[in-house]
């Protein structure tokens, strides 16, 4: 009878190891699937908008393409289209995508050589 009893309580606490193991692994799996690669394009992103300069051509989160006239610490104000009459003050996390005007010109260049 202190055999079985002693097997049982043995058995108990492998099994709560196992589990306590298993739920480390599932935690492990969970922050190198899904919390570091969010991190990582937060930190892509944050990076974007400290090198966004007066000029560069830029998309926002609506879809609307603009160039920046002037930046603030949290706000820039973004010319959208030909109309010079056409600025608009908004937030810096709106906006999701920065170009240089420099990168923009090499791009144009390397498809006007392409075609020739």
């Amino acid at each position: 009878m202190f055999l079985a009893d002693a097997t049982s309580v043995e058995a108990g606490a492998m099994s709560g190891g196992m589990l306590i193991m298993w739920i480390v692994i599932m935690f492990g799996m969970m922050y190198f699937l899904m919390i570091r690669p969010q991190k990582k394009e937060q930190k892509k992103l944050q990076a974007m908008l400290n090198d966004m300069e007066v000029g560069d051509a830029v998309v926002t989160t609506s879809g609307f393409y603009g160039i920046v006239i002037d930046i603030t610490d949290d706000d820039v104000i973004v010319e959208f289209g030909n109309n010079k009459n056409c600025r608009i003050p908004m937030r810096k996390t709106a906006i999701s995508e920065v170009e240089k005007p420099e990168l923009a010109r090499a791009e144009v260049e390397k498809t006007e050589k392409s075609k020739k």
